[in-house]
């Protein structure tokens, strides 16, 4: 499956990526972050009011690179519907698809027929910098790998070292060789597709990629490291928020819709074409808003928040720290906190959601049917797509709602 390969832009007036393609693992859905990954990948899921893998896409771009293979999978459509060929970014993208979740090895397999050489390999769902990029591709080893420097490696695939080589490759241990975890980005010759020929199924069943690393490394192949300062690995749904705070801190206030006069707005704030900021609305930025959105009138935006396009937003509502995904209305008197919304959702006049429990502990929630510490004392609902909450329903700190979900009034959802 490929689009466009006979279109080509002109790459970026940087010397350091221009012989490099960019592979990027789009193809998994994402189990852990059920219900918003129902209707989408993981890779999909916005943060500061873009797909994860946009933000990524622009931090290669901006490192160099203008070539990219996208491998997907799971909901392929809604990643090839956005990116296209990649002209709107002045990039070029081909597709090729993984047809079975068989491991990162096959993913990378997969783009083999599309790279001619040296080319950058890295996961989706990580945030990364241009500059650390940028600085991986300097290196001149057969394979480079980045690391990063962590205070608990006992919970990360890590590396073992001697002098600027990687001698082994080891998953989570709870006795790690370093403190370098492996951030999943790497430059590779077209010599990996060798070793992911001989890669064996793992324990997990999968074909993975640091098995692939090993078999280079026994064979004598140099690879080396580089130490990368910025690396946001999502995996879990609160970690989007997060993400959106560290994005949101960033933005410079862009205001194209409409803010009429008695509106209190404290920047920084974006806010996208033909949206309104109703009288009597109070923003405290960083906050982004989409287009063609209706906020307002008498309602409190809190920072770190993040509105999707079409989003109304009613009379005396207060949002806090979250974000709300596209077509959602959030009816009058209601409260949104550190919560993630999804799309085209309606909640009710008076819907409450609380985001600290009573005890001020950690806040637990159910993922793939196990109880899991979020370790946050905030967090309020997860909510999947189309949800509709009856007039004063309430949802309690930790509670996800699947998608299609329908709470009547007054209803107390844990």
């Amino acid at each position: 499956m490929k689009i466009g390969t006979q279109v080509l832009y002109p790459k970026l007036n940087n010397p350091i990526g221009m012989n490099l393609k960019a592979v990027i693992l789009a193809a998994g859905e994402g189990t852990r972050m059920r219900p918003l990954t129902q209707n989408r990948p993981k890779v999909m899921l916005p943060v500061g009011n873009k797909p994860i893998l946009e933000h990524i896409m622009l931090a290669v771009r901006d490192a160099g690179i203008s070539e990219f293979v996208f491998i997907v999978g799971y909901r392929s459509d809604t990643i090839m519907n956005h990116f296209g060929v990649g002209s709107r970014w002045d990039v070029h993208i081909e597709y090729a698809e993984q047809k079975k979740q068989l491991g990162t090895a096959n993913a990378v397999k997969v783009a083999e027929n599309l790279v001619d050489g040296r080319f950058l390999a890295l996961n989706g769902d990580v945030l990364v910098q241009s500059m650390d990029l940028q600085s991986l591709m300097k290196e001149k080893k057969d394979v480079v790998l980045a690391v990063k420097e962590v205070d608990n490696p006992q919970e990360f695939g890590v590396i073992e070292v001697q002098g600027d080589r990687v001698t082994r490759v080891v998953e989570k241990s709870k006795s790690p060789p370093s403190n370098l975890a492996n951030a999943g980005i790497y430059v590779f010759e077209p010599e990996v597709f060798d070793a992911i020929d001989k890669t064996l199924l793992s324990s997990r069943g999968e074909h993975e990629i640091t098995d692939s690393l090993q078999i280079l490394i026994d064979d004598g192949y140099a690879v080396g490291y580089q130490v990368i300062d910025y690396w946001f690995d999502i995996g879990r749904p609160w970690d989007l928020l997060d993400a959106n705070e560290l994005l949101l801190k960033d933005i410079e206030t862009d205001i194209q819709g409409t803010v009429e006069p008695y509106a209190t707005i404290k920047e920084p704030i974006i806010v996208g074409k033909n949206t309104i900021i109703r009288n009597g609305a109070y923003i405290v930025g960083p906050v982004a808003i989409g287009e063609n959105c209706d906020v307002g009138p008498n309602c409190l935006i809190r920072p770190s928040t993040s509105l999707g396009d079409d989003v109304r937003i009613g009379n005396a509502v207060e949002i806090k720290n979250s974000i709300v995904m596209s077509g959602t209305n959030i009816g009058h008197l209601s409260y949104v906190g550190d919560s993630i919304i999804g799309t085209n959702c309606n909640l009710g006049a008076g819907t409450k959601v609380a985001n600290l429990r009573l005890d001020e502990k950690n806040i637990k929630v159910m993922i793939k049917g196990e109880l899991v510490d979020s370790k946050r004392r905030k967090l309020g609902v997860i909510m999947g797509d189309d949800v509709r909450t009856g007039i004063n329903s309430m949802l309690n700190a930790g509670a996800v709602i699947d998608a299609n979900s329908t709470i009547n009034p007054g209803e107390f959802v844990k």
